[in-house]
This record gives structure tokens, C-alpha cells and sequence, in this order.
């Protein structure tokens, strides 16, 4: 199962997810958070901080959980 996190824009960058996520407390964390933990796209590794993220898109963090943006009712 999955938590859905509310987004307000079509996109937002993989960094700032995570913040809203409550997985990252500062965006300053993003770089440093993906190079030492696995973070998987729609089961693909991903490790840059601007990968674009939209609506429907699934984020897994080892260890924390599974994420789904969706649009803010």
C-alpha cells in the first residue's frame, strides 16, 4: 500500500517530494539523503533531486515507505 502526498502544481522535483513526504526535514537534505539511501521512480533507481514528478508517478524509499503524488483536491 501507498501514502498519497497532495501536490498543487502539474510537476515538482523529486528533492522537494520528499520534503512534503516528511522523509527530508530541509531541501538541503535532497543530495546528500539519495546518494546514501535507495529511492526507486515507478521501479526505476533514481538518485537526482529535479527528477520531475507528476500526478499518478510512485516513489519508494527502502526503509520508509511508498509514496503516490496525486493532484490537491
Amino acid at each position: 500500500m501507498y501514502e498519497n502526498i497532495e501536490i498543487e502544481t502539474d510537476m515538482i522535483p523529486l528533492g522537494k517530494f520528499l520534503q512534503i513526504a516528511n522523509v527530508i526535514e530541509t531541501g538541503g537534505m535532497a543530495k546528500w539523503f539519495l546518494s546514501e539511501y535507495p529511492v526507486f521512480v515507478n521501479g526505476e533507481r533514481e538518485d537526482r533531486r529535479g527528477k520531475k514528478l507528476s500526478f499518478g508517478d510512485l516513489v519508494e524509499v527502502e526503509g520508509v515507505g511508498t509514496f503516490k503524488v496525486v493532484s490537491e483536491s
